[in-house]
């Protein structure tokens, strides 16, 4: 950052009156936009591997020195559809297809442990979904027993964990603490009943609470809880109290989505409009407003892109050092850890190079079957990509740029080199987004919800590729 954060371990909270969004700018620029997770976006993706030669890329990744690695698993199945996830699921009930999965992991680790050097240090591990705890206890201990027979985990990684409240009994947690899992994010989205069963998830407030007494009780040490505005029937009166039932579970982090409406990739979404039951614009703003107020009002610091977190957490205090990452499980303390996934669907990344396995089962296990990576897609970047990746994550992560940091970092000048980029910056400053400095940019508190905005002036990818990304608000 340009100025350092006014935040602190030991900053009083803010005031009752904490400052609303500025709603009226926030609607001039909510524009389609990559979440920027990855720079460049998956979007530019490709399918022809021969010509990115990805298995040279993991092994630059693992010559001599290489830095610590981050695991990820994608555990995609699910009991019932919730009919606004944008995410990759398989639904079924049948708890056959966890064992047969795990075993397709096996396969899957086994090849790629080949490739890398597993002296290196894990020094984070995280499962996704799906729903991971639609796992019976003992397949989730075998996934744990491969990893930690596989990989060198490091005593301090940070290992998380999803957890669909309505799925999970007490061996999930025991199981999960048994292999090494400290932290978890519980999938709330809403507490409002005619809201849940709009978007096809009944999940009473009191399996959320015994979810948080189990995962307490049994020694996680970081609870985080997912919601979501935007959603069918929600109003800004209904979110301020599902709110309200989420403080009541102390989480030590909150991540505040705003639903992604994509029904041309997710036709599920489609019976939203059918019934006509999603909120206005409007609406939908001052939710996201209710949310900023309420959680700094409850002592929460906001890390950025719609997530929250407690001034002595490990998020607040990486973001208040400048150390704070951003990936593709969202925002780390994990810096520069080359990552390495798992699953249908998963994507890995190292320096210059990304890979995403198949979305569809079929094909990622007949990979599997015939000794293949299951790769679908991905990308070799260049090293003007890797310098506007390194930019736009610390957008992301600081609010701002500072030029003479950046020209070492980079090797270049970086005023000179950017000179368009930050030219085009002259209207988000009229609008007291940006404030622009000779030494460097800052994102103001005013423009903090517009982190995806600033970050798109430095995409290259955005003239040329066809937009479709969900709004960045």
């Amino acid at each position: 950052m340009i100025l350092p954060s006014d935040n602190s371990a030991t900053s009083p909270s803010p005031p009752a009156d904490a400052a609303s969004l500025d709603l009226d700018l926030i609607r001039k620029y909510a524009i389609p936009g990559p979440r920027y997770t990855s720079y460049p976006p998956a979007t530019q993706f490709t399918t022809d591997l021969l010509k990115l030669k990805l298995e040279e890329a993991i092994a630059a990744d693992n010559q001599p020195g290489g830095g610590p690695i981050s695991l990820y698993f994608h555990l995609p199945f699910c009991e019932t559809r919730c009919w606004y996830c944008g995410c990759t699921t398989i639904i079924t009930r049948r708890r056959e297809a966890a064992t047969e999965y795990i075993d397709d992991l096996i396969r899957e680790v086994q090849l790629t442990a080949t490739l890398m050097d597993r002296k290196r240090p894990v020094t984070q591990i995280h499962f996704g979904g799906g729903t991971p705890t639609f796992f019976p206890p003992d397949e989730l201990r075998r996934l744990g027993t491969l990893i930690n027979e596989t990989f060198n985990v490091a005593p301090t990684c940070e290992f998380s964990v999803e957890i669909d409240p309505r799925r999970l009994v007490e061996d999930h947690v025991v199981a999960l603490r048994e292999i090494g899992a400290t932290r978890a994010s519980l999938g709330v989205q809403d507490t409002d009943s005619k809201v849940q069963l709009a978007v096809h998830r009944w999940q009473p407030q009191n399996l959320n609470q015994r979810s948080t007494a189990w995962l307490r009780q049994h020694g996680f040490k970081s609870i985080n809880v997912d919601l979501i505005y935007g959603l069918p029937l929600q109003t800004p009166d209904s979110f301020s109290r599902t709110i309200d039932d989420v403080l009541t579970l102390n989480p030590d982090r909150l991540s505040v989505f705003s639903y992604a409406h994509v029904p041309w990739i997710k036709p599920a979404q489609r019976i939203f409009e059918d019934r006509g039951q999603l909120p206005t614009p409007e609406e939908k703003l001052a939710m996201c407003d209710v949310a900023h107020r309420r959680l700094k009002v409850a002592g929460y610091v906001d890390i950025g892109l719609d997530h929250f977190a407690r001034p002595d957490d490990e998020l607040a205090i990486a973001q208040r050092a400048g150390t704070l990452h951003r990936n593709f499980q969202g925002y780390s303390t994990n810096a520069d850890a080359s990552l390495y996934g798992f699953g249908i669907s998963s994507i890995s990344s190292t320096r210059d190079s990304y890979r995403q396995s198949f979305k569809d089962i079929v094909a990622w296990r007949a990979a599997l079957v015939a000794g293949q990576l299951p790769t679908e897609r991905g990308l070799r970047l260049s090293e003007e990509d890797i310098r506007r990746r390194t930019l736009i994550m610390r957008l992301m992560c600081d609010r701002g740029l500072n030029y003479a940091n950046l020209s070492r970092e980079l090797g270049v000048d970086f005023a000179q080199t950017y000179a368009r980029e930050i030219a085009s910056l002259a209207d988000l400053e009229a609008d007291g987004i940006v404030r622009c400095q000779p030494c460097g940019i800052e994102i103001t508190s005013r423009g903090a919800p517009l982190l995806r905005v600033v970050a798109m002036r430095f995409d290259q990818y955005l003239s040329t590729a066809p937009n479709r990304h969900s709004k960045t608000i």
